[in-house]
């Protein structure tokens, strides 16, 4: 009887496997596969692709300052790879996957894997009919796997094959919709939007309406293959359309603010201002969706018009403790509306609370420096706005970026220009000094060691204070500090130490302390008394012994004036475009005497100004002056006859052989011939392109016979004369050098 139990036990187990046979077409082998393809592997790939999904979301930082991804992904071109070979079956379905190095490390290879599992286990392919419900589905998991793998080839045959043998499936439209974002991803627009439109209104219009959510995804991929391809006008109507359904709270806000910034780029302000108040009445949006469509509005905010609302709306944003992560941008904002109403001080104060925002990102803080930075060059505080300008160049992440590339160009102007006037202004001081009576002189010094010592008094008597906090050992300090040990209170304790010093002096930790032997000196106050500097701090004589006397000296201070004056005017001129600072400086240079072949360039520099100000008196001025001084110079012919090109002297060839021969004098050693064939063919040369050239090598020459002084004058011609080819900079270089 036993034995007829364990047979018919077994018989019946044979029965239910051979029933569930994936090539078996009956209803309880149809839904035992469709169940375990559900609730099994299906389950667990969908499981592992939305934890892929949502490190995705929760990793991806979007750019505000710049036009949103439609999708916010970011993939390298580098990774799109074409299809491994598989002979003979469906690409990603050979052996090769369970090798080692193929092993499924990313939860979209954990989706991919399990979707693969799902088709090879329990596919029912019978008489080519696919009788498994749930076979569509592991399909369109699979290619979307590899579209985030970003295999999108693979990903596009994974579509095609549910397009091709499931016409009928319930996930049809979405699996069209997953193959055109592929096509886009690899640049295959022009397919996407033929496709996507043949499914969004031809096939909407003949059949019967797609879902809400299908249109939203339809539309919203359209737009992606329209700003890919440059057509921003569709890109904006497919959004619009996308928008009409919310849905998908996160997406339809971003298509909301890609629209506001869209219209914004294009200048258009009353549309741009409709999308972000719409997306600001969107309750269900993300919070930075929100709060970014409000500081939309305040950038897309017309100049000179009132900002009241605005101001109200962003100071109730900051005041609002779920803002907090926001506050960087908020406050930024407030500091651009200020800066737009020229309340700098305001601006200041809140482009200040941006940088000091715990939730400060770096980006931003790229932004806020540079803006600092601007508005301290406007005020011609330019050693700050290099300050910031040095900071925007440290926090920024991407220095390969156009803003950032301008401002290091920026940062390194400034640093010449800031040096030239931190020349400027200390050779200044030194040379009115020493221009100054001996009276005067000694007056000004006792007046600044007075004032020295009224400084040194200060400080002092605030680290005294520091050091006997309260009026007493025991007072203040122990009613603030009741029933605390005396050794507890770091202002007790340091009190006590100043007081023991002040009795004992220092002692070493020893026995027999208080022996007068044991007495150490302060090391400070003996420092104090050994130390030159320290006795000379208060001797008006020894400041009066610094100022210079020699005439060489101060012919050289002069000198480093008239050069950085110039420089600053060229700096200001060329570089920042600010002509009244550049007009200052060449017009306090012309007070300054310079030698006359050195006034040529400045004349020039004050005409091209004046004449761009449109101040013609002055122009006029300074042309009557080149062309009387310097008839001859190519200036000259420049301002005289403007649309003729300047005849060249002889020809090049010949310059250049004449360059040649003096040239091979100078290799010769043969320096005061080289000197004067230089001045011998300067005059005949005057419109040549090679003068330049000449110069340095008269002033090479000068250097090799002359003193150091005259070789020095002699680079500082060529070096404000021609300061804008490579042979004054080069000048320039040397006499930096020389002046070390």
């Amino acid at each position: 009887m036993k034995h007829i139990q364990k047979i018919a036990i077994i018989a019946a187990a044979f029965a239910i496997l051979f029933s569930c046979s994936t090539k078996k077409d009956s209803v309880f082998s149809r839904n035992y596969h469709a169940l375990t393809t559900k609730y099994n592997v299906l389950f667990n790939g969908k499981e592992a692709f939305e934890k892929g999904l949502k490190a995705i979301n929760d990793t991806y930082e979007d750019n505000f300052w710049k036009q949103l991804p439609i999708e916010p992904l970011e993939f390298k071109e580098e990774r799109i790879t074409l299809p491994k070979s598989n002979a003979g079956g469906f690409s990603g379905f050979d052996d090769s996957e369970s090798d080692e190095e193929n092993k499924a490390t990313s939860p979209f290879d954990i989706a991919e894997e399990k979707a693969i599992k799902a088709i090879q286990k329990h596919s029912m392919n019978i008489e080519g009919k696919e009788r498994n419900r749930q076979i569509d589905d592991a399909y369109l998991l699979l290619g979307k796997a590899r579209y985030y793998s970003q295999r999108f080839i693979p990903a596009i045959e994974a579509f095609n094959y549910v397009i091709e043998n499931y016409p009928n499936a319930s996930l049809i439209n979405e699996t069209k919709i997953w193959r055109a974002k592929s096509n886009i991803r690899l640049y295959n627009e022009k397919f996407a939007i033929e496709s996507l439109k043949y499914l969004l209104i031809v096939k909407d219009t003949l059949e019967a309406d797609l879902p809400d959510e299908t249109r939203e995804k339809g539309y919203t991929a359209l737009a992606m293959a329209y700003v890919q391809s440059d057509s921003l006008q569709k890109a904006k109507e497919s959004l619009l359309k996308a928008t009409r359904t919310t849905k998908n709270r996160e997406q339809t806000a971003r298509n909301m603010f890609i629209l506001g910034q869209m219209y914004a780029s294009e200048n258009k302000k009353d549309s741009a201002t409709m999308a972000f108040t719409r997306l600001l009445n969107f309750k269900k949006a993300p919070k930075k969706f929100r709060i970014q469509a409000q500081l939309g509005l305040v950038k897309n905010f017309p100049k000179g018009a009132s900002s009241v609302s605005l101001m109200k709306s962003l100071q109730k944003l900051i005041k609002n403790r779920d803002n907090r992560p926001y506050l960087d941008a908020l406050y930024y904002q407030v500091g651009v509306l200020e800066e737009s109403k020229d309340s700098t001080s305001l601006a200041i104060l809140n482009y200040n609370k941006s940088l000091r925002a715990k939730s400060a990102k770096p980006l931003q803080k790229t932004y806020t420096y540079e803006s600092l930075g601007n508005l301290y060059f406007k005020k011609n505080e330019f050693q700050l706005a290099s300050a910031y300008y040095d900071s925007v160049l440290k926090v920024s992440n991407d220095n390969s970026e156009l803003r950032i590339r301008r401002i290091k160009r920026k940062f390194k102007n400034l640093a010449s220009l800031i040096q030239f006037e931190k020349t400027v202004q200390t050779n200044d001081s030194i040379l009115n000094l020493a221009a100054m009576p001996a009276a005067a002189k000694e007056a000004y010094f006792e007046e600044y060691v007075a004032e020295l010592k009224k400084k040194d008094e200060a400080a002092a008597q605030k680290k005294l204070n520091q050091l006997a906090f309260g009026n007493s050992f025991g007072g203040s300090l122990q009613g603030t500090n009741k029933g605390k040990w005396y050794f507890y209170n770091g202002q007790s304790l340091s009190f006590g130490k100043a007081e023991f010093q002040k009795t004992w002096s220092n002692r070493a930790l020893e026995d027999d302390w208080r022996w007068s032997s044991t007495v150490s000196i302060n090391t400070r106050e003996a420092d104090s008394l050994q130390d030159p500097v320290a006795s000379t701090r208060y001797d008006v004589q020894h400041y009066i012994a610094t100022i210079p006397t020699s005439n060489a000296v101060l012919d050289s201070l002069k000198m480093d004036v008239k050069q950085g004056l110039f420089e600053l005017g060229l700096i200001y001129k060329e570089q920042f475009v600010n002509l009244p600072k550049s007009t200052e400086k060449l017009e306090r240079l012309l007070t300054l005497q310079p030698e006359k072949k050195k006034r040529l360039p400045i004349y020039y520099n004050l005409y091209q100004i004046y004449t761009d100000t449109k101040e013609s008196i002055k122009a006029e001025f300074f042309k009557n002056k080149i062309v009387t001084e310097f008839a001859d110079t190519k200036f000259a012919q420049i301002i005289l006859y403007p649309n003729k090109e300047l005849t060249a002297e002889k020809t090049v060839d010949e310059t250049e052989e004449s360059y040649k021969e003096v040239y091979y004098l100078y290799k010769e050693n043969k320096f005061e011939e080289v000197v004067q064939k230089i001045e011998d063919i300067l005059p005949k040369i005057q419109n040549s392109v090679l003068i330049p050239k000449f110069e340095l090598l008269k002033a090479y020459a000068i250097g090799k016979y002359k003193e150091k002084e005259d070789y020095i004058k002699a680079m500082e011609f060529v070096a404000i004369s021609y300061g804008s080819s490579e042979e004054g900079k080069k000048a320039r270089q040397i006499v930096e050098q020389l002046r070390k």
